[in-house]
């Protein structure tokens, strides 16, 4: 059977069909053309050159931080980071040698590097922000070992020289540089500057391409920074902090702030217990770090898994908990209710209105009734009897404070409530300022003002409050308080200058004024007597507030102690605000814990700032008196060296000269101290114990420490005939001492005042 091929009908067909076909393949092959070069082109460049380029980081420099003074608080010091090339290493014994030699110097385990190396990329960071001594052991091990798969990257780590000094204000950096608290967060974009680049090509195993392209982009370091801080104010204030959180036995921390009341610029701000910056996420209070060992303990202990599972939660939730409080500025973060000092703004408020004046009187029997049923006690069992304006200040006598109160009227007294700013937050360049909390405009009723015009049922910061309060004597102005002076570039240029800004004029000059004198004389004859210095014109006023939002059983058990101090009182430059909140004390008052504290840290500021004591003639009993230089001076000379300035002396040696002194030359001391005088470098005295006088009363306390050899200087104003009780001393109990050293005490008044 014959086969037939195809027709030639057949063959036409199938080259039509070729023709067609080749025409539409070559269509789509032309359509593809277009788009790939016409329409898709940029976008295909962009992801090729994103494949074939290499970016490598250059870290900037961040800029310093420092104080007024040109201390630097704040600095970006040089380290490395450890990064590995895994397309660069040629054989399996490598791998293993880097993952050994990497473990062993940078303590990271072998396994870690080994995962990192068998990746198929260029970059793998090992371990970052090495210092100088681990770097130059990782380029040893590199050229001993011939390794060109591990590289080093220059960084930058923040350090902190001062430690925890004014942490709070400061805050820290995270791992990559960035701000993660206080001012390194609110001023990162100023500090950071601009990081710089390497554009290199490379191909798909990260090593050169056969044609060469680099280029770099240089990093533009960050600005500095110069605080309104000053370090050394900074550091009295913590100091004195930190003594009262210890003897007053202080549970929700202390807080302090200093402020040039002229110009609204913050010389000191802390809160303690706080932290260090150089290691933010460790724990610092001791207390806290206990919980946390026990947690921790108790979780090593636990088998069944889903438990376990659970209180590791706890513990890693209780950590973070513990790590955010230890971060937090209270001054700016946490209102609370501010007890007496607020009475200050009523008074002025009066004053203003004039709806009370000086000559206005009360009568205080110990309770007030606003209303049937609605009763208020004073702090004082039986009352302040008659008493005139200023001495209601003094005696912070609620009863008649709530009488001003109720002369302002509602709508008045939140008027200049508002007015003294404290309806907003200040605007201090900080972050996390928090706002007050206050009465509702329904809601303040008069029951509401009666409370408020104390100090109560509403709260503020203490950044609010001494901004509020120093409009009141400063001369009427509130200021916007702030913490950076100057932002300077890299080349020591002024980029920007803070100027003192003044909000708006509250009350007049001459109520100021008015205002001041009143807060001197709460200071010389009322309620914070403890914050009294000879020589110098302290103007307060004491707050004691109950935490009513804590009670327990109905019963408010926690308070918070407070005083609020100024100097000179005739001319206001500085100003110290301190809270102590829950101390646990047999006598909580501000009057008695809170005061001291101020009275102290103004002891250290005013000479610093160069503010002189002057003494009125009922003073002088109070001076202390300089040391005099006595050495080489012979025996008769040197005592009556120090008795022209009202001092003994006590000889000890068998030579003629004196060879050593103690107290030493310039130190202050009480009039009528003895001062020890070595006449040879033979003879000694053995060191004394100082005994412990904290509880006992100044006479006794006297007793004692003259009794051991010691010399006492007495710190503290109360009336004549006043029981008193030492509440402080320094050295501390215990010590070993020279015959001579000086013990000062800190006493108040036994009897409580608010």
């Amino acid at each position: 059977m014959a086969v037939l091929g195809p027709s030639v009908r057949m063959k036409k067909r199938m080259i039509v069909c070729i023709i067609a076909l080749s025409i539409l393949g070559t269509a789509v092959i032309l359509l593809r053309l277009f788009r790939l070069q016409m329409v898709d082109a940029e976008e295909l460049q962009r992801r090729a050159a994103q494949q074939q380029m290499r970016v490598t980081s250059i870290s900037s420099q961040r800029g310093t931080i420092r104080d007024r003074n040109g201390n630097i608080l704040a600095k970006s010091g040089t380290v490395w980071t450890v990064y590995i090339s895994p397309v660069d290493i040629d054989s399996e014994e490598e791998r293993q040698l880097i993952a050994n030699g990497l473990a062993e110097i940078l303590d990271v385990s072998p396994e870690f590097v080994i995962e990192k190396s068998q990746r198929n990329t260029y970059y793998e960071i090992i371990k970052r922000k090495i210092e100088r001594p681990l770097a130059d052991e990782i380029t040893q091990f590199t050229q001993d070992n011939d390794i060109t798969a591990v590289g080093l990257e220059e960084d930058y780590k923040r350090y902190y020289p001062y430690g925890n000094l004014a942490s709070t204000v400061l805050g820290f950096t995270g791992m990559e540089n960035q701000g993660a608290y206080g001012i390194e967060a609110y001023y990162d974009k100023v500090l950071s500057g601009t990081p710089g680049r390497v554009v290199s090509a490379k191909n798909a195993w990260g090593t050169d391409m056969p044609f060469k392209y680099e280029k770099m982009y240089e990093a533009k370091d960050g600005n500095d920074i110069v605080l309104t801080i000053d370090v050394n104010i900074q550091q009295f204030l913590e100091k004195h902090l930190e003594q009262a959180v210890i003897e007053h036995n202080v549970k929700n921390k202390a807080a302090g702030v200093v402020m040039d009341v002229q110009t609204g610029e913050i010389l000191a701000m802390s809160t303690k217990p706080d932290f260090d910056p150089n290691s933010p996420n460790e724990i610092y209070d001791p207390a806290v770090k206990a919980q946390l060992a026990e947690m921790k303990a108790a979780l090593e202990l636990i088998a069944d898994e889903t438990e376990r599972e659970t209180a590791q939660q706890e513990y890693t939730s209780a950590l973070a908990s513990a790590q955010f409080d230890q971060w937090r500025n209270k001054v700016i973060s946490d209102p609370y209710e501010p007890g007496s000092v607020f009475k200050i703004i009523t008074a002025s408020a009066a004053l203003e209105e004039k709806t009370m004046n000086l000559n206005s009187t009360f009568n205080c029997s110990g309770t007030y009734e606003l209303l049937p049923g609605v009763r208020y006690n004073c702090w004082k069992a039986g009352g302040h009897g008659h008493q005139t304006f200023a001495q209601a200040l003094q005696n912070s006598c609620n009863p008649a404070f709530i009488m001003i109160g109720q002369s302002l009227g509602q709508e008045t007294f939140r008027k200049y409530f508002e007015a003294f700013g404290l309806m907003e937050t200040t605007g201090v360049d900080l972050p996390g300022e928090a706002g007050s909390l206050y009465h509702a405009d329904g809601d303040f009723s008069v029951v509401s003002l009666a409370s408020s015009s104390f100090g109560q049922t509403f709260k503020v910061t203490p950044l609010q409050l001494i901004t509020a309060v120093s409009a009141a004597f400063n001369g009427g102005e509130l200021m916007q308080p702030y913490v950076v002076k100057q932002v300077i570039d890299s080349e020591g240029n002024t980029v920007e200058e803070t100027q003192p800004v003044i909000k708006r004029q509250v009350i007049s000059a001459e109520t100021s004024a008015t205002i001041a004198a009143l807060c001197e004389s709460v200071v010389e004859l009322g309620s914070g007597k403890n914050a009294y210095i000879p020589g110098y014109r302290i103007g307060g006023k004491t707050g004691t507030s109950e935490k009513l939002d804590k009670q327990n059983n109905g019963e408010v058990d926690k308070r918070i102690s407070s005083f609020m101090g100024f100097a000179p009182a005739d001319d206001p430059k500085v100003a110290v605000l301190i809270m102590l909140d829950e101390p646990y004390m047999t006598n909580p008052y501000g009057s008695v814990i809170a005061a001291p504290v101020v009275k102290n840290i103004m002891a250290d500021v005013l000479p610093y700032l160069g503010i002189e004591q002057v003494f009125s003639d009922t003073e002088q009993k109070y001076a202390n008196v300089k040391v005099p230089n006595l050495n080489t001076l012979k025996r008769g000379d040197a005592e009556a060296e120090l008795n022209s300035v009202n001092l003994n002396a006590r000889f000890v040696g068998e030579g003629e000269t004196v060879v050593n002194q103690l107290p030493q030359m310039g130190e202050e001391v009480p009039r009528g101290s003895t001062v020890i005088l070595y006449t040879d470098d033979i003879t000694t005295l053995e060191d004394v114990e100082v005994p412990n006088v904290v509880g006992l009363t100044s006479l006794q306390a006297n007793a004692s420490i003259l009794g051991e050899g010691l010399n006492i200087r007495i710190e503290g104003a109360v009336e004549t005939g006043q029981l008193t009780q030492v509440i402080s001393q320094d050295p501390a109990p215990g010590s070993k001492v020279k015959p001579g050293t000086v013990v000062a005490i800190q006493i108040v008044a036994a009897d409580p005042a608010e």
